[in-house]
């Protein structure tokens, strides 16, 4: 069996590759692959408590985050330093995450045998 990792590096909200990557974790955990997701740069806020983009008729992200855990997704990676230059802490977010260090996610991505980026 392949472990698939879904790295993303762009906000909710910023266009389609958030749904097209978000639709590839459901449907690779749908046929019970193992799928992780790395979150890089601004893709930390998918996750930040408190948002409300039903306000400007926009699809709430977060939900389909915390929707992940039915399909057995539970391994959401942060970077640490991304979440740290958006001022951001762990307690600021939804769901329960596994900080990595910058100078720690090569050694992440070797452990995957099928990488997903966008």
């Amino acid at each position: 069996m392949k472990r698939y990792l879904c790295i993303m590096r762009k906000p909710a909200h910023s266009g389609n590759s958030v749904q097209e990557m978000l639709d590839i974790v459901l449907t690779a955990a749908a046929f019970d692959q193992p799928v992780s997701i790395l979150l890089l740069d601004d893709a930390v806020f998918h996750l930040k408590h408190g948002q409300s983009p039903e306000k400007l008729a926009l699809k709430d992200t977060a939900a389909i985050f915390k929707a992940l855990e039915i399909y057995d997704v539970t391994e959401i990676h942060i970077e640490q330093e991304s979440l740290q230059e958006r001022g951001l802490k762990t307690t600021d977010l939804c769901l329960p995450v596994r900080l990595v260090a910058r100078n720690a996610v090569a050694g992440l991505v070797k452990q995957f045998d099928v990488i997903f980026a966008g």
